[in-house]
């Protein structure tokens, strides 16, 4: 293995996949991440299944589901001789007939995935004998990971510091092409760890009507206070950027559904008391599409939301 290559997460995954594979064979090796009840691929060496990054599984139906649990072997030559792996309904999707997993962990200790192989082939029982490589690359990889995430905080904030030429002249808030630049940077993190993110597109209703009956002035005004009202409302990592005209957008940065949910109600309460009628739509990044599918996604929904507001009005 090329100690060369083991400069970051991703270098470091892609060397030990491939030396794995060199060492043990089993037609596919992947680093994945779990993420509620997501397993995702984020890096694979694939001979035979077909299996790429980005491609996303049940998390429960895993063999590595019960390994990490400790209710299963982290090398299983014959896996049909695990009743936990020979009933796995991942069984149904794969053809799996031995197994080795090993949990990668965050900093705090929690779960952040596995490094893991299957084979459509039972395998000698002297690789239960290697057991100890395994967990040393997975060891490898976790504090690899680990360091690259403690990282991340302070890339975002150079990130966003060369973007702050940037900017949209009324509101302050970032323009679409810093939006664009940002959102850009923040998917290659998304693939490379799996992070979980919302984007949500915010229009203005009363835009056109202040502007007819009180003054651009007036409509100035709306706008800022609506960019206010945003900017106090998002989480501090999270980008808040105008379009142009009464358009807002928002990438809500490593945030899970639950998280976006209640981010999407603080918004609606803030703009609420603010007084200001707005039309919102929110998504999901998928971990196969992206980050820019799900900013299609949310402008689709937010259009959606402003027809419903007007059929009510």
């Amino acid at each position: 293995m090329d100690h060369k290559n083991l400069g970051s997460f991703q270098e470091a995954g892609k060397a030990v996949l491939q030396y794995l594979y060199q060492r043990f064979g089993f037609n596919l090796w992947m680093i994945t991440r779990v993420e509620a009840k997501d397993w995702i691929v984020l890096q694979s060496e694939d001979h035979g299944y077909n299996v790429k990054p980005g491609q996303v599984f049940e998390w429960a139906n895993s063999f590595c589901f019960h390994m990490v649990a400790g209710k299963g072997p982290k090398i299983a030559p014959r896996s049909e001789d695990i009743p936990l792996y020979a009933t796995a309904p991942i069984n149904e999707q794969v053809s799996i007939k031995s197994y080795i997993g090993q949990p990668l962990f965050n900093e705090d200790g929690s779960l952040f995935g596995t490094l893991c192989a299957i084979d459509p082939e039972i395998q000698s029982e002297a690789i239960i004998q290697e057991v100890e490589l395994i967990e040393l690359f997975g060891n490898l990889l976790s504090n690899i990971l680990q360091a690259e995430l403690r990282q991340n905080e302070q890339i975002r904030q150079h990130e966003r510091l060369e973007a702050e030429a940037l900017r949209d002249g009324l509101t302050g808030l970032y323009n679409r092409r810093a939006w664009e630049r940002l959102v850009t940077a923040e998917e290659e993190r998304c693939k490379r760890y799996g992070h979980p993110a919302a984007v949500f597109f915010i229009d203005l209703n009363d835009l056109k009507k202040v502007n007819d009956k009180l003054g651009h002035h007036k409509g100035d005004d709306l706008i800022q206070q609506a960019a206010h009202v945003l900017l106090d409302t998002v989480r501090r990592k999270d980008i808040v950027a105008r379009f142009g005209g009464d358009e807002f957008v928002i990438l809500s940065v490593e945030n899970d559904e639950m998280g976006a949910n209640q981010l999407l109600n603080r918004i609606m309460d803030a703009l609420a008391q603010a007084k200001i009628c707005a039309a919102i739509g929110v998504a999901m990044r998928h971990p196969s599409q992206g980050l820019f599918k799900a900013a299609v996604e949310a402008d689709k929904k937010m259009y959606e939301h402003k027809h419903q507001i007007k059929f009510k009005t």
